[in-house]
């Protein structure tokens, strides 16, 4: 039996093993299985917090598995949900954390209400617009508002990696946006080798956007983080929204604040535990 705790970030939802005393041997099969929302847990992935590789440098180390049991690097509403069970848990007594991902180490300051996490702040690192290193196959030092051509349809995108590859487009209805249709024809195709995440934002007021995001693996989801950064990225490069200024970023599941800046882009949110139980996986 394996112990595991259910927890979401603004509904971005994923269930969580504590591997400091438990190893799940396979899990790729293990994040299809139980990500099912009819036969298994459900969730939009598992996460696995382990021990980190060099204890001086970090208290714990990040594995994302999506929903349809690929390996992601990096998601921002997990690894906030990671720093409130290593706090409460008492794995980690402090209110500043450093968590290993496969992209580096994140900076994570709990907000704690009565010896509860209520929120985190998480500096995610520098955006990343180079086309190699989101990657997408398109010419220049950067695609922004970039016109493609994508099964017969033309997209204004801009592409941010976040430690994952990230396209964003902006909508004026995004209420009624295709995105069971559009989401994964933009995710699979060709000019992203690795796929990618896809954000439909809309700009409600200056420093103020909705925004869907279809997920890489998993789908559309209640809410991403990283896709939350990089939709405020964008906004910020098009020149909807101001550098170095809080933005409310509303998801489905809930609403974010981002700062893109030069060194880094901070993102702010809850994060929630739902329930915790034994699992044969």
């Amino acid at each position: 039996m394996f112990r595991f705790i259910k927890m979401h970030g603004c509904g971005n939802d994923y269930i969580f093993f504590d591997c400091f005393d438990q190893e799940i041997s396979d899990p790729e099969a293990a994040s299809r299985k139980l990500s099912d929302r009819n036969k298994g847990i459900g969730g939009d992935g598992i996460i696995l917090i382990c021990p980190p590789s060099d204890s001086n440098k970090a208290d714990a180390k990040m594995l994302m598995y999506n929903a349809d049991g690929t390996s992601a690097a990096m998601c921002g509403n997990a690894i906030r949900c990671v720093g409130k069970y290593l706090y409460e848990s008492g794995r980690a007594a402090k209110n500043t954390l450093e968590i290993e991902t496969l992209v580096g180490i994140k900076i994570l300051e709990l907000i704690i209400l009565d010896g509860v996490v209520n929120s985190v702040r998480v500096n995610m690192g520098r955006a990343d617009l180079r086309p190699d290193a989101i990657p997408v196959d398109l010419v220049g030092d950067s695609i922004i508002g970039r016109e493609v051509k994508i099964s017969g349809y033309k997209y204004e995108i801009t592409c941010v990696s976040m430690g994952n590859p990230n396209a964003v487009i902006f909508n004026d209805d995004i209420d009624h946006f295709e995105m069971e249709k559009i989401g994964p024809i933009i995710e699979c195709a060709k000019i992203f080798p690795e796929r990618t995440n896809f954000e439909v934002a809309q700009i409600i007021s200056r420093n103020n956007i909705r925004m869907r995001v279809w997920n890489r693996g998993a789908g559309e989801t209640m809410a991403c983080g990283t896709g939350a950064c990089s939709a405020a990225v964008a906004a910020v490069l098009m020149g909807y929204c101001d550098k170095d200024t809080d933005i409310t970023v509303q998801l489905r599941g809930g609403v974010l604040t981002v700062k893109y800046t030069d060194d880094a882009v901070y993102m702010t949110g809850g994060c929630e535990k739902v329930f915790e139980g034994e699992i044969a996986t």
